[in-house]
């Protein structure tokens, strides 16, 4: 078995759902169920006897560890974090709950765990590490991709408490050596993905006919991920990654927001034409940039495509695509 906590959330219930339908082996998700949970997005597994789920939150050692003992997982995926930058802004402190000491009492019942173990148990335990490619700050427009050696230099309170638990993981393995991995991730989109984020809040404004906000200029460059090639970097790095390594995983897809939102709109105008044939694009309006608004995310996946033979199968075009029409076939659970 293994444990994935954070799993009602958009990666990690893609990874739940992925999981299963590549193969048997159980998993238990550990979710405390806050505002971007969601267990409607795991419900065709209600009666899956290969599913638990545990409501829990990562500061609740007690649980984790009576869960870890009585379950004995071989591995624990810490997809559990507040993501979004823009509450970080406005509420930092369930970041710090969350994504700082969250992970470190994760870590401290794992530890505890993993230190009873018998010898061949501990040889295959993992605890992996789901983090972002924030951490590494921002880019200009040439500079060479984020790289696993890349200084942190987070300038948002979201991306500072993410570096602060990548740092707790590194150290548990250095000091403690507990089996750790870590990937940091670019922009994932997708499937059941919160409607704050860029993606869904353009389909469902664009649907109710509303505005498209963007951000200052709308030209920030991000490296777009489609969430079922992380989930597959995921299960190769947990199989097959060197313990205490760090992989970069993104897309290869570097795309303005402006230029993703208008992608967004041309798709809608096949998908979904307006009675009056205005075009969607019509709806983009430009507001107020963010503050300490990053202005490029790139990483370099070398490093996993030569070590482990991975590169994303989704283009940015398809991925798209896909992702459109799903929020539209599925506009329940948009609203």
């Amino acid at each position: 078995m293994i444990f994935v906590t954070g799993g009602c959330g958009f990666i990690g219930s893609n990874f739940i759902l992925d999981w299963l339908k590549s193969g048997d082996e159980p998993i238990l998700n550990i979710d405390s169920l806050t505002y971007a949970s969601n267990v409607k997005n795991l419900a065709t597994l209600t009666s899956d006897r290969r599913y638990i789920f545990a409501r829990c939150d990562i500061n609740d050692s007690d649980h984790i560890t009576e869960l870890l003992i009585r379950h004995k997982p071989r591995a624990v995926i810490n997809f559990a974090a507040e993501s979004h930058v823009d509450r970080s802004i406005t509420g930092p402190i369930d970041f710090i709950n969350t994504n700082i000491v969250g992970t470190f009492r994760l870590l401290e019942a794992v530890r505890a765990y993993f230190f009873d173990l018998d010898l061949n148990a501990k040889n295959k335990f993992r605890f992996f590490h789901i983090s972002t490619d924030e951490v590494y700050g921002t880019l200009a427009s040439g500079d060479d991709k984020f790289r696993e050696t890349s200084q942190y230099r987070p300038n948002s309170p979201y991306s500072a408490s993410k570096a602060s638990s990548d740092h707790l993981v590194r150290a548990y393995f250095k000091t403690f050596g507990l089996p750790v991995l870590t990937t940091n991730c670019s922009n994932n989109y997708g499937p059941y993905q919160f409607t704050e984020k860029l993606i869904p809040l353009c389909v469902k404004n664009a649907l109710l006919g509303k505005e498209l906000p963007l951000y200052g200029d709308g030209l920030q460059i991000r490296d777009w991920l489609y969430v079922e090639d992380h989930c597959a970097a995921i299960r190769l790095v947990l199989d097959q990654g060197i313990v205490g390594d760090v992989y970069n995983v993104g897309g290869v897809n570097e795309m303005s927001n402006l230029a993703v939102v208008k992608q967004i709109c041309s798709i809608l105008d096949d998908l979904r034409p307006r009675e009056n044939s205005r075009l969607y694009a019509e709806q983009i309006k430009f507001v107020k940039d963010r503050l300490g608004h990053d202005r490029r995310y790139a990483v370099d996946i070398s490093k996993i495509d030569r070590e482990l033979g991975w590169k994303p199968k989704e283009s940015f075009n398809s991925g798209l695509l896909k992702t459109v029409a799903w929020y539209v076939e599925n506009h329940q659970w948009l609203d």
